[in-house]
């Protein structure tokens, strides 16, 4: 799904001051591979306002994706991870209104607008049982490693882990353009933020996808290794 990716080095201080140089070294400061972060929780602010995707409470998106129906809400709660207030996203997918997959989210954001990925609880589902919990994974517990799902000054060429759970959550991105066009059924759009998400755990496939700015993920093309859309169908606010 969209928000999953449903693909640090270096402390926070390190991206500003990187973030202020050229591309290229931008990139190579951004969260890559195994690599520990050293996240302080004075560094994140309380709730994410990001242009790309405001994961205000009770904001909800329903997405289409080959025959399921895939339902994205903000819950009015936090959960703590490595003592930073994470904003807890909601995601059910479903498929003729059987339950397909139930997925808890964990977001933060930082003082300079970047939104770090902390982790998530799923479970497939399969003839109503639990199927499997593979793909679960939190910052700092088991070798986890939390990741940047969306930059808080994004630019074209850098590239950044998005979450890393050896063997089981590997994503990466990379920003492809600032200037996308997107239409959904939900609605069209210019200014729009695309990636291109890979993981080493399957290398063939390839997947890009569009944020747009006060909204959120709009849609998703599977691009290499496997086909498939996921689109936008309905965005509501909450509070």
């Amino acid at each position: 799904m969209i928000p999953t990716v449903p693909l640090v080095r270096y402390g926070l201080v390190v991206l500003v001051a990187v973030f202020a140089a050229g591309c290229g070294s931008e990139s190579a400061s951004l969260p890559q591979g195994d690599e520990p972060a050293k996240l302080d929780a004075g560094d994140f602010v309380e709730g994410i306002d990001h242009p790309y995707w405001p994961l205000g409470p009770g904001n909800t998106w329903v997405y289409r994706e080959d025959g399921q129906r895939v339902e994205v809400t903000v819950i009015d709660q936090t959960k703590e991870i490595l003592g930073i207030q994470a904003t807890v996203v909601h995601d059910v997918v479903t498929e003729d209104e059987r339950l397909v997959e139930d997925t808890y989210d964990w977001y933060a954001q930082d003082k300079d607008g970047n939104l770090w990925y902390l982790g998530e609880a799923t479970k497939e589902y399969e003839n109503g049982k639990v199927k499997t919990t593979e793909g679960s994974w939190e910052a700092g517990v088991d070798g986890a490693e939390a990741g940047v799902l969306l930059l808080g000054e994004p630019k074209v060429g850098m590239s950044y882990r998005q979450e890393y759970y050896e063997g089981e959550a590997e994503d990466r991105g990379e920003i492809l353009s600032l200037d996308e066009k997107a239409k959904v059924p939900f609605g069209s759009f210019d200014g729009v933020l695309k990636t291109k998400d890979t993981t080493p755990l399957e290398p063939d496939v390839v997947e890009h996808k569009f944020y747009a700015k006060g909204v959120g993920p709009v849609l998703a093309l599977a691009i290499s290794g496997r086909s498939g859309r996921e689109e936008l169908l309905r965005f509501t606010r909450g509070r």
